[in-house]
């Protein structure tokens, strides 16, 4: 080992994203960085192991505090001893819950599972309805845990390829399984819901028909209602007693039942949800009828018991309904994972196999257009790779014999041998893992209505009390001071806050989906509105990723002849010059505008291309006799080609404009180039600018080097451009940034996602990886770069949305208080006040956020 990584900072690793530093080259940018992007970021913001200058004014102190409501791990990084920090003998698995919407029922799961034998720790998100559990696989099995955490309604099952850690979790079967019981989680919640409300229906018809008109007399001298009078008592109460009783008991367990396990769980650990709030207004009101039925009265609240249950979790399960529409809407995404391989044997054969069956040692076969399954060495040949989607870096790179290649990337020239590593998993496996385990640390904020409950739930109870135990020193009998403490629940407790929530969290999102913005959580908007730096990824993010010509200055005929070499070619500014000067191609525009016609006129069809041969920046072959060459200007130079000086300036103002040149020659003479790129993607101006124009801070990340950000770096809305940054890097950056500000990260691609994971917020684009989308907490399901300026205006909106709705809940108390002060409450005056307060908050609701 070198004395640089002996004795080099944090043991021979990168300041700043904790990457193993390479031996001593020369050309690295310092003792202490992986890269000159590390070595950047820690000049401006300090590293994450000290402070710079920047630190010393006492900025951090005086920042705000934490967007999160939990500590995060200290380096949350992927090590390569990532895995051995959990006590020995223990896996990690991930476990989706269904059913979780609090910080409470966070605490009760994770109670749960740290109450079992064989757990060492446990760490729940109702965010992301996951739950992560370290446990020793031979005390205690994943199928136990699964049952164990399957309790008072909630449904666990495995997390979708969470985790190389747990053997099943990659496999098309265990994928299967999940998908079906989420499928069945969702139906179960559906049917109790539908099966309630139809209970509901047919018991709320003698109400309707009966009970309420007759309760008219008590407002209205109108004659026609008064045969209703006694109408209601002319019933048998043996007859009707058990039937309300019964099937409005079934209604509170199949429609109720959510809430009622909220309630338990919020007792149990002793914090009051709007759970409980509603449960108070639920049993009560049941408990008070059948109290009042004995007594041969008339005044009954089955209705309020089956309307408030029907509403409240009518909410809840809208809520969930946009939640699903939402993730559907992304279903055609599919992470890069590879789940079998072509093991390669020395006779030439392949035989397919499992990944999981690999081992250290083997050797397989990744032919052209395949995705190399684990990361290993190039065993021989030469072939060139495209690792965007792990390492972000916009163009592939060629690799030879002996070369270190990454899972999850795809070979796209010729065919690849690849030497199975020590470690069979994928680069690809690795971010998967590194995604939850940042995720799954990230509690869930507590809603603000869940807050109200906390100090209401105290007050409603103590008022119940005060009123029971006053009517018992009035004189009255025990019955009686019941039930006027029942009847102070049922007035008293504001169930509504927990439907105002829920269903204006529903429509938020509903209203965001239909804009193109898929929101997967529902303090988002929140968040949103608290942040400070918006981090954009480059490639594929603010640009649209996919090369096209941009300029061209050479011969027609050279043209044609570039792209049909090209057109064997599988580089991505390749196609474009194929597709551009190729027989099919068509016009392009200039950088200025200038229409410029292809080089279709000679069809690269009926050109002939002898001798083809890819090199590690270029293609040469024969066409038509006469040789040709395509590519990078130092293979030009290494090749012993004549490059003149005037031909030297434009390839150095494409460079200084971010762009690609690409040298084009015949016969051993440099004759033109073809200017590349990928383009900028639409609004991406307005958007920094608006953003900008909002007081929030930008910031450009990109793998690819400076020049290429130059674009980015004139705008006057962008703060800073850092390039050459690498995944480990830019995930350092964002936990770096986030100990002064809020910080909002966008990004598109796989190697986006422990970034985008680790942010305060995360937002991916639509043209991006599913476990991009999956690390984000925002997906915009279009590349509508300027729906991030969208879904902040959304979330600035939404705030006096559920400002105005959680007032509205009180509209029921407001209505019933007062009745029953005065002595006129009864069903009829309850059931005004349910129907007022949740069509004023529905209507609210609905309301557009934002103008078009």
């Amino acid at each position: 080992m070198s004395d640089r990584r002996a004795e080099g900072d944090r043991d021979g690793r990168c300041r700043l994203c904790g990457t193993l530093l390479p031996e001593p080259d020369g050309e690295s940018p310092s003792d202490e960085f992986c890269s000159t992007g590390c070595r950047d970021v820690a000049a401006e913001f300090g590293t994450n192991d000290g402070v710079t200058s920047d630190d010393s004014d006492g900025s951090a102190e005086d920042s705000d505090p934490p967007l999160r409501s939990v500590d995060r791990p200290a380096d949350p990084r992927p090590t390569a001893t990532a895995d051995d920090e959990r006590p020995d003998g223990t896996v990690r698995t991930f476990f989706r819950v269904d059913g979780m919407h609090s910080a409470t029922c966070e605490a009760f799961l994770e109670a749960v599972a740290e109450g079992r034998d064989g757990v060492d720790d446990a760490e729940a998100s109702y965010v992301t309805e996951t739950i992560r559990v370290d446990h020793d696989p031979d005390r205690i099995s994943t199928d136990a845990l699964e049952n164990a955490l399957s309790t008072l309604g909630y449904t666990a099952y495995l997390r979708d390829d969470a985790t190389a850690d747990d053997e099943t979790g990659g496999t098309q079967r265990s994928r299967e399984m999940s998908g079906l019981r989420k499928r069945r989680s969702d139906d179960m919640l559906e049917m109790r819901y539908v099966v309630g409300v139809v209970f509901g229906s047919f018991l709320l018809l003698p109400f309707v028909a009966v009970l309420y008109p007759m309760f008219l007399t008590s407002f209205t001298d109108w004659g026609a209602i008064e045969h209703f009078e006694g109408a209601f008592t002319g019933f048998s109460g043996p007859l009707y007693l058990p039937l309300f009783l019964i099937l409005t008991g079934a209604i509170i367990y199949l429609t109720g039942g959510p809430l009622l396990r909220g309630a338990y769980v919020s007792l149990k650990l002793r914090r009051p949800t709007t759970d409980l709030l509603a449960v108070f207004t639920i049993l009560s009101a049941y408990v008070f009828s059948i109290l009042v039925s004995g007594l041969g009265r008339n005044d009954l609240y089955f209705d309020l018991t089956i309307v408030v249950a029907s509403v409240v979790m009518g909410a809840t399960y809208y809520e969930a309904t946009v939640k699903r529409r939402a993730t559907d809407r992304l279903t055609d995404l599919t992470v890069s994972q590879v789940d079998t391989a072509r093991l390669y044997a020395g006779d030439g054969s392949t035989t397919e196999l499992p990944v999981a069956d690999l081992e250290s040692g083997d050797r397989v076969l990744v032919r052209e257009g395949e995705r190399i399954p684990v990361d290993g060495t190039l065993s021989e040949g030469e072939c060139t790779v495209d690792e965007a989607v792990v390492t972000g870096e916009s163009l592939p790179v060629t690799k030879a014999a002996g070369d270190d290649v990454v899972g999850g990337s795809v070979v796209t020239t010729d065919a690849a041998v690849v030497d199975v590593g020590e470690r069979t998993t994928s680069s690809i496996e690795r971010l998967t893992r590194v995604v939850w385990n940042v995720q799954s640390a990230d509690h869930g904020v507590t809603r603000r209505a869940d807050e109200f409950a906390a100090t209401l739930v105290p007050i409603v109870l103590a008022a119940a009390v005060v009123v029971g135990v006053g009517s018992l020193l009035a004189g009255a009998s025990g019955l009686t001071a019941s039930l006027a403490a029942l009847m102070t629940l049922m007035v008293a407790s504001p169930w509504a806050l927990g439907f105002a929530t829920p269903y204006s969290v529903a429509a938020s999102l509903q209203e965001a989906l239909e804009r193109g913005i898929v929101v997967f959580d529902e303090t988002v908007f929140e968040r949103l509105r608290a942040v400070d730096v918006v981090v954009f990824d480059k490639t594929g993010t603010l640009t649209t990723g996919e090369m096209t010509v941009r300029e061209a200055d050479a011969p027609d005929d050279l043209l044609a002849a570039a792209a049909a070499l090209e057109q064997r070619a599988a580089h991505p500014a390749a196609a474009a010059i194929a597709d551009a000067f190729g027989s099919n191609g068509g016009a392009f525009e200039d950088d200025d505008g200038t229409a410029r016609a292809d080089g279709g006129s000679t069809a690269s069809g009926e050109l002939t291309v002898r001798e083809f041969h890819t090199h590690a920046t270029g293609v040469e072959g024969t066409v038509d006799d006469r040789t040709v060459l395509v590519g990078h200007p130092d293979l030009f130079r290494d090749r012993g080609w004549t490059l003149e000086s005037d031909l030297e300036a434009r390839i150095d103002h494409a460079r200084e404009a971010g762009r690609l040149p690409i040298v084009v020659g015949r016969d051993g003479t440099a004759e033109g180039v073809v200017i590349v790129g990928d383009e900028p993607r639409e609004a991406w101006d307005e958007t920094i600018a608006a953003l900008d124009e909002d007081g929030v801070d930008v910031v450009v990340l990109t793998g690819d080097d400076g020049t290429a950000a130059d674009v980015f770096d004139r705008h006057p809305g962008v703060d800073h451009v850092f390039a050459g940054v690498s995944p480990d890097g830019k995930t350092a950056t964002v936990e770096r940034m986030k100990t002064d500000d809020r910080v909002a990260m966008v990004g598109d691609g796989t190697n986006d996602a422990p970034a985008l994971a680790a942010a305060d917020l995360g937002i991916s684009l639509g043209s991006g990886t599913a476990l991009a989308a999956d690390a984000a907490d925002v997906a915009i399901v279009d590349d509508d770069l300027a729906a991030v300026e969208r879904a902040f205006a959304l979330s600035r909106a939404a705030r006096s949305r559920i400002r105005q709705n959680l007032g509205l809940a009180f509209v029921y108390n407001a209505i019933a208080i007062p009745a029953a002060v005065l002595g006129i409450v009864n069903p009829l005056v309850t059931t005004v006040a349910v129907v007022a307060g949740t069509l004023l908050i529905v209507g609210n609701a609905e309301r557009s956020l934002v103008a078009e």
